[in-house]
């Protein structure tokens, strides 16, 4: 069953195909005969009742700097499409909050992965604290007094932005920290939101496990081991990628916010965990695809899609 297919991602120039999960679904989608469509956000549209975007054909190839071929713009009203791939990445703002709004327009008719308004209403860090039984101490808010009360009871903790994405702006801060004030005061400035304030887990030097559940089943997982000097195991941050099995309490994260994932129409996730303790789950635009294939396990952008049509034909 040939598909149209759109995907809304950031300009596909400037992807990283070798780390690119976006891109390992659109070398599955054209693999099976699909129809491609490429846009950027920004040329999403909505006039009366219906939503429109100017997209250009797209075949992907998998090779560095010769990877894309785009077509002729053309102005597509989105009811025409099978799918849309929700690609792109981060900050969770507005204009990403308005795209979400748009696209539920024509959502489920035309099958929109992630479910916009699930994406819109559980952002990766506040949606984990509907599981605080799997999560370290985690505080969130942007009050110094309650962030000092929280230091002294937890001692050593990582403080973050809320809607932060790609460990940007990730910082350690010690129980006694003559840093803290200054680091508060720049926080105060530059992010209009609350801020995540966590228990420091010393592990997340073994590495920082990103699991992905599709349609709520866990299917695979890459290790990320942060640099020496760093906390960061995100992969853009210098984070190695290393193979990794489940653990039992792993699974045990996975089967209790599956069926949640599921009923939400989240049919690509991916979770954080730390040494046993989930921090984050990712439903934005999660990465990690191709490095779990690329280390021996297994492709899962065929699972997804699996997904995807069987959702389409039922």
């Amino acid at each position: 069953m040939a598909l149209t297919v759109a995907v809304q991602m950031d300009p596909i120039e400037k992807i990283n195909i070798a780390g690119d999960s976006t891109f390992a679904l659109l070398l599955e989608a054209q693999a099976r005969g699909h129809q491609l469509f490429y846009y950027t956000p920004d040329r999403l549209g909505q006039r009366g009742r219906d939503v429109v975007a100017s997209m250009q054909p797209l075949q992907v190839r998998d090779v560095v700097g010769d990877h894309a071929t785009l077509g002729a713009p053309v102005l597509k009203n989105l009811e025409e499409l099978d799918v849309i791939l929700l690609r792109q990445d981060p900050p969770f703002d507005l204009a990403y909050i308005t795209s979400t709004h748009m696209l539920e327009r024509v959502h489920p008719k035309v099958l929109v992965v992630n479910d916009p308004a699930s994406v819109r209403n559980a952002p990766e860090k506040l949606f984990v604290m509907n599981y605080p039984q799997l999560m370290p101490a985690t505080l969130i808010t942007r009050d110094k007094a309650l962030i000092e009360a929280f230091r002294a009871e937890h001692g050593d903790v990582v403080m973050k932005p809320l809607h932060g994405h790609g460990g940007s702006a990730v910082f350690k801060i010690a129980q006694k920290d003559p840093n803290f004030g200054s680091l508060f005061d720049m926080f105060s400035v530059t992010f209009r939101e609350p801020w995540v304030v966590q228990k420091f887990l010393p592990a997340v030097s073994k590495g920082d496990k990103r699991i992905i559940l599709v349609d709520g089943v866990a299917k695979g997982a890459v290790n990320r081991v942060p640099a020496e000097d760093d906390i960061r195991s995100n992969m853009v941050r210098g984070g190695a990628a290393a193979a990794t099995d489940l653990t039992p309490r792993e699974r045990e994260i996975c089967e209790t916010i599956g069926p949640e994932l599921k009923k939400r129409g989240l049919i690509f996730v991916g979770i954080d965990v730390i040494d046993g303790n989930l921090t984050e789950i990712n439903v934005t635009s999660p990465t990690g695809v191709r490095a779990i294939k690329r280390l021996g396990g297994p492709d899962l952008a065929v699972d997804i899609w699996d997904a995807i049509e069987a959702k389409r034909r039922g």
